[in-house]
Parts: C-alpha cells; sequence; structure tokens
C-alpha cells in the first residue's frame, strides 16, 4: 500500500512541475575529487527524475568558505555548506539572513591511514605530515578541532599539509607523503579511494573524551557512528564526531524555488540514496534534526509542513 502511495506522490509531482516550467538556479560545490562535487552530479541527475524543468547548474568552488562568500553577494542561488561553516554563519547576525534549504548527510569525520601505519589513536600523529584537506574546506576545519581537542596544536604539533584539491589526499598518503589524510562522509571519495586499495585501510577517531568534549565545546557537532562493514575489512562500528552538511540559499532566493527544490529531493530521495551511499540522509524530513526551524527558507518550511503530512 505504502509503495501505492508513494509512485501516486510522484506522479502527482511530475505533472505540478510540468505545470511549473523552467527554473534555473546554480548550486555552489567544491574542488574536484571531494564529496561535494559527487553529490551534487548525483543530487541534479536525481532530481531531474521527478522535475525536468529544474534545471540546475554546478559551479565548481574552493569549497565551503567560498561558497558562504558567494551566497552573501548573490552570485549563487544555492551552494553546498559543510557544518563547521554552515552553522556559525546562520547562528550570526548577518541580515538579511541566508535560508537552510536541505539537508545534505550527516558527515562523520575519521582519519584514514595505510592498513599498516604504527599510529594507533590521534595523540600519535604528533610531529608527522597530516593532509587536513583543501583551504576552505568546512572538513578542514573539523580536522583542526579535532586534533585541538586531541591535545595537540594544528600548526605546530604536526605538520599540516593543505591541498590545492580535495582529489589529491589519496595518492600523497600512498606515496607516503603523510601519515593520516583527514576526511568526512561515509562515502566520501577519499575514504573509499584508499579502502578500496590491495590491502585496504585503516580509520581512525578521536578518543571518547575528545568526541565529549567536542560536542561540548561546538554546537555544530554531533556524536555520529560510522557502521560496521561501511568500509571493505571494518568489522566494527567506529563512534566519532561530525555535521552535517546542508544546502543553503542566497537570502532572497523566493520561497517558490525553495519549495521546489524541497518537494523535488522528497520526490527523488530513494534515487538519490542509491545514487549517492548516503542511505536516508537526503531525506528533507531530516531538518527537524539538523537545525532549528527559524534557519529554514520559508517555502522549505512550507514543503516540510506539507510533507509531515504525508507517508
Amino acid at each position: 500500500m505504502r509503495c501505492a502511495v508513494r509512485f501516486l506522490l510522484t506522479l502527482l509531482l511530475l505533472a505540478g512541475a510540468a505545470r511549473a516550467g523552467e527554473l534555473r538556479l546554480s548550486l555552489g560545490t567544491a574542488t574536484p575529487g571531494g564529496g561535494f562535487p559527487a553529490y551534487a552530479e548525483a543530487l541534479v541527475g536525481a532530481m531531474r527524475t521527478v522535475d525536468p524543468g529544474l534545471v540546475i547548474e554546478t559551479r565548481p568552488t574552493g569549497g565551503s568558505v567560498e561558497n558562504l562568500d558567494l551566497l552573501r553577494r548573490g552570485a549563487l542561488d544555492l551552494a553546498l555548506v559543510q557544518g563547521a561553516y554552515a552553522y556559525p554563519a546562520l547562528a550570526g547576525s548577518d541580515t538579511p539572513r541566508l535560508g537552510v534549504i536541505a539537508a545534505m548527510y550527516p558527515t562523520p569525520g575519521l582519519f584514514v591511514l595505510p592498513p599498516g601505519s604504527p599510529v594507533r589513536q590521534v595523540a600519535d600523529l604528533r610531529g608527522r605530515p597530516v593532509a587536513l584537506g583543501t583551504r576552505d574546506s568546512g572538513l578542514t576545519a573539523m580536522g583542526r578541532a579535532v586534533l585541538v581537542a586531541s591535545g595537540l596544536d594544528p600548526e605546530r604539533d604536526v605538520e599540516p599539509v593543505l591541498l590545492a584539491r580535495a582529489g589529491d589526499g589519496p595518492d600523497l598518503v600512498r606515496a607516503g607523503k603523510v601519515a593520516a589524510l583527514w576526511g568526512g562522509g561515509l562515502r566520501w571519495p577519499g575514504f573509499m579511494a584508499l579502502a578500496g586499495d590491495p590491502g585496504g585501510a585503516r580509520f581512525l577517531a578521536p578518543t571518547p573524551e575528545a568526541v565529549a568534549r567536542l560536542v561540548a565545546e561546538q554546537p555544530e557537532l554531533r556524536r555520529m557512528r560510522v557502521p560496521a562493514g561501511t568500509f571493505p575489512g571494518q568489522a566494527e562500528p567506529i563512534d566519532t564526531v561530525g555535521s552535517w552538511s546542508l544546502i543553503l540559499g542566497r537570502a532572497d532566493l523566493p520561497p517558490e524555488a525553495a519549495e521546489r527544490v524541497v518537494r523535488a529531493m522528497d520526490g527523488a530521495r530513494d534515487v538519490l540514496a542509491r545514487a549517492t551511499g548516503q542511505g536516508t540522509g537526503s531525506d528533507p524530513r531530516n531538518l527537524a534534526e539538523a537545525v532549528p526551524p527559524a534557519w529554514l527558507n520559508p517555502g522549505t518550511r512550507r514543503a516540510l509542513a506539507d510533507l509531515a503530512r504525508t507517508p
């Protein structure tokens, strides 16, 4: 019965989208090889299956920091922003404020290392080169916070390596040029690349004490668990810290545009889950857990209120 209802709702969405006409929006992503560009490609393709008139042009950027600047200047309609930067920006005093359009997925943070590495805890990275990500990435900010919570100064106690492109990290690990690569997400490309190598990879999370410290000090961070079997050879779940990555809209994005994006994501959520491997992370209903209602674009609030009345 539920499948029949979902099928009917999808047909209604397609009919409504056909009547709505074409809507063109720009979407800021990040540097090639990272999780944001891969997600954006899957997102655009999935939404096209239910709303062909919703035309979203993806634009590569430097990452979360640049995306926020471009949104504030009105140079982008939408952008992907990691929680380490999104939450402080949304909680700030900017007027007019940016609006949250949708949740992307939860982003648990981890270090990935060669399987034979002698590093057993984050503190063991002292004195070693560590790839933290690109300069403007929210993941990089989270990685620095994890080092601090683990008793390490990210500028003095490790050799911080910033990447020109997020996709450069795995090769540095393979070549032995860095002891570890910091990243986030269940299907983050850097994790998947190294885990798929012969011999696999090993993943390292901050200690429970460091996680508790981070969650207490930074409201954008959450306790998160990476289920067993997420990566090849990972027999046990990994408890770590992370945040929700979000799709934000410029302050004056029309509510009708935000509502259309949310409804398309809802109609395409099964397709998107298969394409990204993130499960139900991109279900628009997750916003109730991820952010305060006041941060939502009015069109998103309207769509969510309607979705709450449907299966």
